[in-house]
């Protein structure tokens, strides 16, 4: 009998955690289909590997005036996301903090949530100072701060979607970096901002 109700309740865990990531990835999903995001920001990836490992100075200078369009065009579609997403309700836009992600996480302990849409209009405007505010870098540092901003932006839209522990793994599988190692890599402005956002915590109200 108990491992009757053990199954049942490892069953029941997993259809609820099904549905609810189905529906988070649905949402945002939505949102972003509108959009070339995703394949702009894998294209600056590649670009930037490709510019940072030329030899010869004058390709490597034609790689990064090639990628200056680019980053526009990713500054510019991502800004319009963000206030897109901001449109949606106040509940649906929680995220759990907890270490340990179960099933209605963000419903049964609010004060441990952040708003997704503060987050991704937090990596707006630090995609906006990468691009458009960052001239006085070099090529490269530039470069590797606007990387390091793209995969957290990444690593919140995982963490929406899923968990911070299936975030992380992803960030590092795919880009074989840790997400403390992204934190350190982009701009004070957008570290100081996500560390007060995820600390606050706020419980939500829709306006």
């Amino acid at each position: 009998m108990e491992i009757l109700i053990i199954l049942a309740f490892g069953v029941a865990y997993h259809v609820l955690k099904s549905r609810e990531q189905k529906r988070r990835i649905t949402l945002l999903g939505g949102y972003l289909g509108r959009f070339e995001i995703e394949k702009l920001m894998e294209g600056l990836m590649e670009g930037y590997l490709r510019a940072l490992g030329e030899s010869s100075p004058e390709r490597q200078t034609q790689v990064w005036e090639h990628l200056r369009t680019q980053e526009e065009r990713l500054r510019d579609q991502f800004s319009e996301f963000s206030k897109d997403f901001a449109g949606v309700w106040a509940d649906d836009a929680r995220v759990s903090t907890l270490a340990v992600a179960f099933p209605l996480a963000d419903k049964l302990f609010p004060a441990a949530t952040f708003d997704v849409r503060q987050a991704f209009k937090m990596h707006a405007q630090g995609i906006e100072n990468g691009v458009s505010h960052s001239q006085h870098l070099q090529s490269k540092d530039r470069a590797f701060l606007l990387m390091a901003e793209l995969m957290l932006m990444q690593h919140t839209c995982h963490w929406f979607c899923r968990s911070k522990t299936v975030a992380s793994a992803r960030l590092l599988a795919r880009h074989k970096t840790h997400y403390a190692q992204v934190l350190e890599s982009v701009s004070p402005q957008t570290r100081q901002a996500y560390v007060k956002l995820l600390i606050t915590q706020p419980i939500f109200k829709q306006k």
